[in-house]
């Protein structure tokens, strides 16, 4: 289908280039390097021949959330978010952006949001997992009191916030088995028990317009739903929200296709969520936009459904047309 929109689009800079290295071999990382600096040129091309109309643009990762010198972090911030802002006014009918944002500070990255919505125009923020805040031991994750404040200012934006994955913030269960530590497992592992902390803490009783979006189909989130209601009503051993980890899935977060492009998950998620909450994206370029369009025009979901997933649920969530 042509006016795609996708919003699991990555680009980098030379700041944090490095950082999207060890994901790929030497052959590879020549061509993913010029994918992840260009814009204008590789970009577009994908984006006209697979039918993609707009992507919604973010840093890679784990770039700012691994910068354990807060003021370094907020420079890298400010620098990504300026040099976005400058691409995205070359090709406005094309690209969006969001903001990245330096969490190890909860008020700058109050401030840096409100700047990138506000001056850009940005539809909200993406940010890399947990935060290594003061040194690399030091991991900080989003649910505790210190953050709310920022929630309540994204609430306020009504901007949605992109919790993306990265690397376990604990190594010792990995040990040994290193290709489990990123995409193949650790990746859903770590955000999924990041999206849990955010629901189970009650921040959605506080602030129940907050939108969250996960890519990858939900980091398995979806098919989990019913085991994790169950085991804690049995047990609740001090669960602070108010409601089910189930009814915050359905009513504070999307999920994505990004990277995860198969039509039984696909379907599964549906059943679970509902096609109204789900948003087609690719995860370019660690993904090959040729694989998602294709997979995702031939999936056997119903042509209304196609229609909402590939565009016009993230057209009405980000105000896009």
């Amino acid at each position: 289908m042509q006016g795609k929109i996708g919003l699991e689009e990555h680009f980098a800079i030379n700041e944090t280039i490095g950082d999207s290295r060890g994901f790929v071999g030497e052959a590879t990382w020549i061509d993913l390097r010029a994918r992840l600096l260009d814009f204008q040129e590789l970009r577009l091309a994908q984006m006209d021949e697979f039918g993609i109309e707009t992507m919604i643009l973010s840093l890679n990762a784990p770039a700012v959330q691994r910068i354990d010198d807060t003021k370094k972090a907020a420079e890298v911030a400010r620098i990504a978010n300026d040099l976005l802002a400058e691409q995205i006014a070359k090709r406005p009918d094309r690209f969006c952006g969001f903001a990245a944002l330096a969490m190890q500070d909860p008020d700058g990255a109050t401030r840096e949001l409100e700047r990138c919505v506000k001056d850009y125009g940005f539809k909200g923020a993406l940010v890399n997992g947990y935060s290594q805040a003061g040194d690399q031991e030091n991991c900080v994750y989003y649910d505790v009191k210190d953050y709310w404040p920022f929630w309540g200012v994204v609430e306020k934006l009504d901007v949605p916030f992109y919790l993306h994955p990265r690397e376990p913030s604990q190594r010792r269960a990995y040990e040994g088995h290193p290709w489990l530590i990123g995409p193949a497992y650790g990746f859903a592992a770590e955000t999924g028990l990041h999206a849990l902390r955010l629901m189970g803490s009650g921040l959605f009783d506080k602030y129940p317009k907050l939108t969250i979006i996960l890519g990858h189909m939900g980091e398995a989130l979806p098919f989990n739903l019913y085991r994790i209601d169950q085991r804690i009503g049995w047990s609740p051993m001090g669960y602070p929200a108010k409601k089910k980890i189930s009814e915050y899935f359905a009513e504070n977060f999307f999920i994505t296709t990004a990277g995860n492009f198969r039509t039984q998950t696909l379907i599964d998620a549906m059943l679970e969520v509902g096609a109204d909450r789900i948003l087609f994206s690719t995860d370019y370029p660690f993904e090959q936009i040729a694989e998602a369009a294709s997979w995702f025009e031939g999936a056997s979901i119903s042509e209304a459904d196609r229609v909402k997933i590939g565009r016009t649920n993230a057209a009405k969530l980000f105000n896009i047309g």
